[in-house]
């Protein structure tokens, strides 16, 4: 797998199917042809494997049963690679136990064969708009992780001290500066996270990873 190639330049939302059988394939594909869904078609997990990486965005349709590796083992292969796009399982009558399996591992859904079209569809466009939100949210994530990243570590103190709640005059005690540095240093920080006011930059700083468990 291609887990070190650079992510691609498209944004594109589209559906990834794999099934082994080929007639399910184009069935699939004409029906999200119809409704207007990017997608694209893979015979098995190899060939998806070899194609699908970290920066793509979308959903997977995934058939449970697969010669090679099943839907399951697929799913995990996938999001050990940090490819993590909501996943729908298509799964015959004998494949429902592995299919909540998936549900359980953190598949989004499973339809059970022979499947409604429609459902179908509105389980796809309910994955695709989950994974643009989620993609929306680290991508916020990412900009405000990168505005931190250019703070100065005195700026980065004062601003730790507002994330604990304390007045100036008591973050200037901590740090040995005056209560003016401390209102200029405060106003770099919201400058630098574009934030109005402090109540937004708390908010802002506290959804980061690093500082998500700061007041625990």
């Amino acid at each position: 797998m291609r887990i070190d190639q650079k992510p691609s330049e498209a944004d594109e939302s589209r559906v990834f199917v794999v099934d082994d059988d080929q007639s399910v394939r184009e069935s699939i594909a004409y029906m999200l042809k119809v409704h207007d869904l990017d997608h694209m078609l893979f015979e098995s997990p190899v060939a998806l494997l070899e194609r699908v990486n970290p920066s793509d965005r979308g959903c997977l349709l995934l058939d449970v049963r697969m010669p090679e590796m099943n839907g399951l083992e697929l799913f995990d292969t996938l999001k050990e690679a940090g490819i993590s796009m909501p996943a729908i399982f298509i799964s015959g009558h004998g494949d429902i136990q592995i299919a909540v399996r998936a549900v359980q591992a953190g598949a989004l859904d499973f339809l059970e064969k022979p499947f409604d079209d429609e459902q179908l569809i509105e389980k796809i466009r309910n994955a695709l708009e989950l994974d643009a939100a989620e993609f929306r949210e680290h991508s916020q994530h990412a900009a405000i992780e990168e505005r931190l990243d250019a703070l100065t570590p005195r700026e980065r103190e004062v601003m730790e001290g507002i994330l604990e709640g304390k007045l100036n005059k008591l973050v200037a005690d901590d740090l040995d500066i005056s209560v003016r540095t401390v209102e200029i240093h405060r106003a770099k920080v919201l400058k630098k996270l574009d934030a109005r006011n402090s109540s937004e930059m708390v908010r802002m700083v506290l959804s980061t990873k690093r500082y998500r468990d700061w007041l625990l």
